[in-house]
This record gives C-alpha cells, sequence and structure tokens, in this order.
C-alpha cells in the first residue's frame, strides 16, 4: 500500500566540482613594474588585483620584496599630501598667533609701566581713580531719562 501523504523525495544535483586556477608564475620583471607602478600611485592594489588576477597578498609581498627599506610588521604612518599641506599651514597660523599675543602683551606692559608712572607723577594711584565704582545691588538706582 502507498501512503499519499508520504514526501517526494528530490534529488539533488550537487554542483560541479570548481575548476582550480592553474598555477601562474609571473616574471620578476613585470612584478617589479607593479611594484614600481603602486609606488608611484599610478594603481591601487585594489586595481592591480583586477588588472592582473592577482590576490592582495601576492601583491603586498612583491611590495615587500621589492621594496627597499620596507619592513614588514613595522608600522609606517602615512598621510595624505592634503593632510601634510594642512598640518603645515596649521603649524604657520600658530606661530603668527604666538607672535601677535607676544606684541599685545609687551603693549600691556607698556601701558602698565605708563600708569605706573603717572601714578608716582600726581601722587595717587591712576588705576584705582579710573576704576567704575561698584554696585552692591541692593541701591536704586537713577533713570537718565528722569522717568520710572
Amino acid at each position: 500500500m502507498i501512503n499519499l501523504f508520504m514526501k517526494k523525495r528530490v534529488l539533488k544535483v550537487c554542483n560541479p566540482a570548481p575548476e582550480f586556477r592553474k598555477k601562474r608564475i609571473f616574471s620578476e620583471e613585470l612584478k617589479r613594474k607593479i611594484v614600481k607602478e603602486i609606488g608611484t600611485k599610478l594603481h591601487t592594489v585594489a586595481e592591480i588585483q583586477r588588472l592582473y588576477d592577482v590576490s592582495a597578498a601576492s601583491v603586498y609581498r612583491w611590495v615587500y620584496k621589492f621594496t627597499p627599506g620596507l619592513v614588514p610588521g613595522v608600522t609606517q604612518v602615512v598621510q595624505m599630501e592634503s593632510e601634510a599641506e594642512r598640518t603645515k599651514k596649521l603649524i604657520e597660523r600658530v606661530s603668527e598667533l604666538e607672535r601677535v599675543v607676544g606684541q599685545k602683551q609687551l603693549t600691556i606692559d607698556l601701558l602698565e609701566k605708563v600708569l605706573e608712572y603717572s601714578s608716582t607723577i600726581h601722587g595717587f594711584d591712576q588705576k584705582k581713580s579710573f576704576l567704575a565704582t561698584q554696585l552692591s545691588g541692593s541701591a536704586s538706582t537713577v533713570n537718565p531719562i528722569g522717568t520710572k
């Protein structure tokens, strides 16, 4: 007897085995050319990957191999030219502001000496005589127009 409620078995067709890429060997001359293109910013590593159908790990291996002074595991700080230019401008701006502050401080020192000299000539403290009287806040103020 056949059970009508039995599930039908569907045979799954497996995908055929993936084709493996044949091992390719790049000449040393081509590797050096690729590293030079990366060094002169003609191409990026991602572009090289697409152009030559090669892995990023291989490209970086070539870069380390054919770039003098580049050591794997050593971090290099790289900043864009615009960042370097911006940093240079900020340093110039800071030095300009420091110069202006120095000039203002000289002006303040000169004015303090003038007040001190004036105080000795006139016999009373010039700073205190020109300061406004401080209000306690409890006294009534007079309206200059005369209306309340």
